[in-house]
């Protein structure tokens, strides 16, 4: 089977949001200081690994489907949906909201995609339901670092 241009654009959209949410992942993981450090220093290492991991599927998925992945750095700043974490060192608060948020965004990145080719190729749906499934289980495990039982 060769990538419909929609299918190649939707994990072209995939494939960068992910290599993001390493990055960003990866500068959390550095940065973080405050309550709750070394559980959440470890949890964004998972972050990142899920990330990476899926990354490399969606390009190897891109590859047996005809299409070309683009993972430059150049690309990936100009196209992915996340939005920019910033310098310097955050709070372990801070730090968790962002990763949720970026979690969420490439979840919602991918359920796009998902939608919009479901009917023409069910291996592909089959890997992007395995992205969500990981990433919004993460996003719940990141979260509740920060929940309070009260409102829990």
């Amino acid at each position: 089977m060769k990538a419909s241009d929609e299918l190649a654009h939707g994990l072209q959209a995939i494939l960068v949001d992910l290599i993001d949410l390493s990055l960003e992942g990866k500068q959390a993981h550095w940065n973080i200081v405050g309550p709750n450090f070394r559980d959440l220093h470890l949890q964004l290492d998972e972050v990142v690994a899920a990330a990476r991991l899926h990354a490399d599927e969606v390009a190897e998925r891109l590859r047996a489907l005809h299409a070309v992945p683009d993972g430059r750095a150049s690309t990936v700043a100009k196209t992915a949906s996340l939005q920019e974490g910033s310098e310097g060192l955050v709070t372990t608060s801070d730090a968790i909201d962002r990763v949720v948020a970026a979690l969420e965004a490439t979840c919602s990145t991918v359920r796009g995609v998902y939608e919009a080719v479901e009917q023409d190729d069910a291996a592909t749906t089959d890997i992007l339901n395995q992205i969500i499934l990981q990433l919004e289980k993460l996003a719940w495990m990141v979260s509740a670092e920060k929940a309070n039982t009260a409102t829990a």
